[in-house]
């Protein structure tokens, strides 16, 4: 991409402007420029069929004799990558449609000019609305890309060479100061010293198209044998639930799935249960399966509650398996999608399943520990010896199932004080769920999630953002060392204190006095937005601080060198997002 430089232009450009007569005077015609020939692509694009895309989108994107439409043709994305699409050409380009005729063009486009499985997995997390500390592929990414947005953006797009450079264009025309923002270097002193030889002296906007063009081309084998084999969802029936919520917890139940005229849209009832504290609500949805897996759906009617976090209408964002026996994903909600519960729904047959256990570890040394287990199609007469946990764990007998219509067992065991520690599966008769729970002897440390956290203050004209933390307890593994990677994470711990301390990043800092509070359950709640009178210079209320779990033993349980256990995470609270380049009114 090499741009001519203009401004030695300029002076003849207006000279041109201000005096017409002045170029035949110079001996030049008065005649327009004669147009350039278009140039061929480098690789032939997927045509696009579609009436109703073809007489909303021709008239701007031209159609050649093969059926491609300019730009269209040698572009593929994930369902939101065309919602994008579409909201600006609405606004920037006055495209008119109505909202059904808008999601016909995000359904015929996903699936004519999508991502297969393979592609879209890597980036799910941006359609899953997760906050995460992404691993960027290229450095050239993070110069020419990452100042603005995430990677997983571009990622998340299949192009030809030609509309890669493209992209990169627009972003100069929509953004002029992302040019000489992240697209290209400033000159280099006349007096620095020469570099190392064989230095890549290109502008970073130029070495990411060519990582990007090189990494996620327009034509892929993936794409071309998903294309070749996609069918419709076949996934009527009852679907069995499991799942966690940062803070609740563990989730099970069980989703109906009903379908539609319309062979990819489908209506869903859905039943949760939160073991921690047995509330269950019910709630009513609807989804659409784009190219074959990519389910979105919302789900209402929910309600668990008024305190913040409680699931009331969240969105569904979840890959349906190749075999369509399995669905997994996310479903989120709040003014940010910042909470959220990770979800697997697996096809209900007559045979029995596993869901897993209402807790997470087993003290070695401890006898008549309880155990839930929680599953589908149970036998009502399995037998103490019928269940096993593996060496060191012994059933002593069936309990009577505090809730039978819920489908599960209850057992109680006793672990042996010298139980080996670490992870074990779970296997009812000829059934088994690997990795149910784990053994432990005692309680090393802890680990707080997210470890790198955000937070966003509001409630007076933007709405908070608030962040929920979960104390893992972890124990070192078999190397007998802690923070190395064979140690054994046991679970999120209860009864932990959590306290607010000051992350010290200037002199003076107050922040931990301002930007809000921590509830005993690790929800944390950032204050309000705006100058506040009360900090000095009537600054805002962000500012950075530690979240600290403590944990001390009770009730025979066991720290290590009989301290209590602790750990920290680093949360930043900010201001809220005043601007937001993709709005949701169109989203799924």
């Amino acid at each position: 991409m090499n741009r001519p430089a203009v401004s030695g232009l300029l002076p003849v450009l207006f000279a041109l402007a201000a005096f017409p007569c002045l170029g035949p005077c110079l001996g030049q015609e008065a005649k327009p420029p004669a147009a350039e020939k278009p140039k061929e692509p480098s690789e032939e694009g997927y045509p696009v069929a579609d009436t109703l895309v073809v007489s909303k989108c021709g008239g701007c994107h031209a159609k050649d004799e093969k059926g491609n439409l300019t730009r269209i043709s040698w572009e593929r994305t994930t369902p939101e990558g065309w919602q994008q699409a579409i909201k600006r050409m609405v606004r920037l380009h006055g495209v008119e449609l109505t909202p059904e005729e808008a999601r016909q063009i995000v359904r015929y486009l996903s699936n004519r000019h999508g991502l297969a499985p393979e592609e879209a997995r890597p980036v799910m997390y941006v359609a899953e609305r997760r906050m995460i500390d992404e691993t960027v592929p290229d450095e050239s990414l993070k110069e020419a890309c990452v100042i603005c947005h995430s990677a997983g953006r571009p990622m998340s797009w299949r192009r030809s060479r030609e509309e890669w450079d493209l992209l990169l264009n627009m972003h100069i025309g929509y953004f002029p100061v992302a040019e000489f923002q992240g697209f290209r270097r400033f000159p280099r002193r006349q007096n620095a010293p020469p570099q190392p030889p064989g230095t890549d002296t290109r502008h970073p906007g130029d070495k990411a198209v060519d990582f990007l063009t090189k990494s996620y081309p327009l034509r892929t084998p993936e794409w071309s044998a998903w294309l070749a084999g996609m069918r419709a969802g076949k996934l009527a029936g009852r679907w069995l639930l499991t799942g966690a919520q940062p803070g609740p917890g563990r989730v099970v139940g069980e989703v109906e799935i009903e379908a539609t005229a319309q062979p990819d849209e489908f209506v869903t009832t859905t039943r949760l249960t939160w073991l921690k504290d047995g509330r269950t609500v019910t709630g009513k949805g609807r989804a659409i399966v784009y190219t074959g897996y990519a389910w979105r759906g919302r789900i209402e009617g929910v309600d668990g509650g008024t305190e913040p976090g409680n699931l009331k209408e969240a969105r569904q964002v979840m890959m349906v398996s190749r075999d369509q026996s399995q669905i997994e994903g996310r479903w989120f909600w709040g003014g940010y999608d910042e909470f959220g519960i990770d979800v697997t729904l697996r096809r209900a047959g007559n045979d029995p399943v596993l869901f897993g256990v209402d807790r997470t570890a087993l003290r070695a040394g401890a006898a008549g520990q309880r155990v839930r287990i929680h599953g589908s199609n149970l036998p009502s007469d399995v037998k103490a010896d019928e269940i096993e946990f593996g060496s060191g764990i012994t059933v002593k007998r069936v309990l009577a199932d505090p809730a039978p219509s819920a489908g599960g067992l209850a057992v109680e065991v006793d672990v042996a004080a010298g139980a080996i520690p670490g992870k074990r599966d779970l296997a009812v008769r000829r059934h088994a769920l690997t990795g149910a729970l784990a053994v432990y002897d005692k309680i090393d440390y802890l680990k707080v999630t997210p470890e790198a956290a955000m937070a966003r203050l509001g409630g007076t004209t933007h709405p908070k953002g608030y962040q929920q933390f979960e104390a893992i307890a972890c124990t070192r593994g078999p190397d007998n060392k802690i923070q190395t990677a064979d140690d054994i994470e046991l679970g999120p711990v209860e009864d932990i204190h959590w306290s607010i301390e000051e992350f010290l990043a200037v002199y003076g800092d107050d922040d931990k006095e301002f930007v809000g509070s921590l509830s005993q359950g690790g929800l944390f709640t950032p204050a309000r937005e705006g100058p506040n009178p009360q900090r000095k210079f009537s600054r805002n209320n962000y500012g950075d601080v530690w979240v600290v779990a403590t944990w001390r033993p009770a009730g025979g349980e066991a720290a290590r060198d009989g301290k209590p256990a602790t750990g920290r995470a680093h949360l930043v609270v900010t201001i809220p997002l005043y601007v937001r380049w993709d709005q949701p009114e169109v989203a799924q």
